[in-house]
């Protein structure tokens, strides 16, 4: 196991109350349960649809059925285009810092198809995309044990995955570095922080525990997304 001290620092990169985060849009359909704060930036508050948004009368941020806490937009009145804006550069501070991770613990584990396997805590590289079938995985640590995965190409979560916590591990120690696309599978359940430099798509009925943090857009299709 690596020393904490080499991974646990990165844990503090990226606090926010945001559990959706996007620059170019979200759009969901069905019935999608988001547990916390939504916003986009530097696009406008019309690239988030499927949401019936309603304004607040002070127009610094908008609310939803859908939505437990607020939503934001770079168009919305100050300070809200000030705080879109430091959000999504901490967003992309975050990408590149765990980008630039050095000194893997494990490299091309099982060539890039991890299912089924137990994950110890450490920093994962791939230069490859990263598959998780219906066997799902497993993550064991403590509650301060971090996982880091860099992950080239993209994500693909299949239909009915499902991430598995042992030991108190906990997901918002978990961070899923993805330079391609992440898609969750129909009905998935997947734990951890996914920092995605293009897309973020969950199909139907897919779950995440964690955060959606996409340079390009989110997609749902009748999710749950809860704060880790």
């Amino acid at each position: 196991r690596p020393p904490r001290s080499t991974l646990f620092p990165y844990t503090t990169l990226f606090r926010s109350s945001f559990v959706i985060l996007t620059e170019t849009g979200i759009t969901t359909t069905g019935t999608t349960t988001v547990v916390g704060d939504m916003g986009v930036s530097p696009i406008a508050a019309t690239a988030m649809t499927g949401f019936g948004l309603i304004a607040d009368s002070t127009n610094t941020f908008s609310t939803s059925s859908l939505v437990t806490e607020k939503i934001y937009a770079a168009d919305y009145a100050p300070p809200t285009p000030t705080k879109m804006t430091t959000a999504i550069s901490d967003m992309e501070t975050a990408f590149t810092d765990a980008a630039g991770r050095k000194t893997p613990n494990f490299i091309e584990l099982g060539g890039g198809d991890i299912s089924g396997q137990t994950l110890l805590p450490g920093l994962y590289k791939w230069g490859t995309g990263v598959l998780i079938t219906n066997a799902g995985i497993t993550l064991a640590g403590g509650p301060n044990d971090v996982w880091i995965f860099q992950i080239a190409g993209d994500l693909i979560v299949n239909n009915a995955a499902i991430f598995t916590l042992v030991g108190g591990a906990q997901a918002k120690n978990i961070f899923w570095q993805v330079s391609g696309k992440a898609t969750l599978g129909t009905t998935a359940d997947v734990k951890g922080i996914i920092l995605s430099q293009t897309l973020i798509s969950m199909n139907t009925g897919a779950k995440l525990s964690g955060r959606a943090l996409a340079q390009t857009a989110v997609t749902l299709i009748a999710n749950t997304i809860t704060a880790p």
